[in-house]
């Protein structure tokens, strides 16, 4: 038994690469909301500042001043320790959306290789960002 544990405990993908589980700091952000993508095989997890909250809490859709939002997403890879279960692989994107005290909304995409670019379509990001629903915690 033993030895069927060392060999199942690393798992190699399909190229012969290691997988390993990233770690995302979201500074002072709270998690607000999560998202899986079964088609791109992604999981993606929404962080917010309470004004950001607040935001996504309202129908407008558009973010109050002073809300900070940062969307992280990772290709998942099936979890070789339990069956039927997934973690997260290579961190793939951080979409960053903040609107200052003036209201002007900024945003920000940085892919995998840590380079910022724009998105294809700005504003279709930052709808999609602003649509995502705050989980209730009890």
């Amino acid at each position: 038994m033993s030895i069927c544990a060392l060999f199942t405990a690393c798992k190699i993908d399909e190229l012969g690469n290691d997988l390993e589980r990233v770690v995302f700091d979201p500074g002072n952000l709270k998690l607000v909301s999560t998202s899986l993508n079964t088609n791109k095989k992604t999981s993606s997890a929404l962080y917010g500042n309470q004004e950001a909250l607040q935001s996504l809490s309202a129908e407008n859709n558009q973010p109050i001043k002073g809300s900070e939002l940062k969307l992280a997403t990772w290709k998942y890879h099936d979890n070789p320790q339990y069956i039927g279960g997934t973690i997260n692989g290579e961190l793939l994107s951080v979409e960053s959306l903040s609107a200052d005290e003036n209201g002007k909304i900024t945003y920000q995409f940085k892919d995998s290789s840590k380079t910022e670019n724009n998105a294809t379509n700005k504003a279709e990001r930052i709808q999609y960002i602003m649509s995502y629903k705050p989980v209730n915690r009890p």
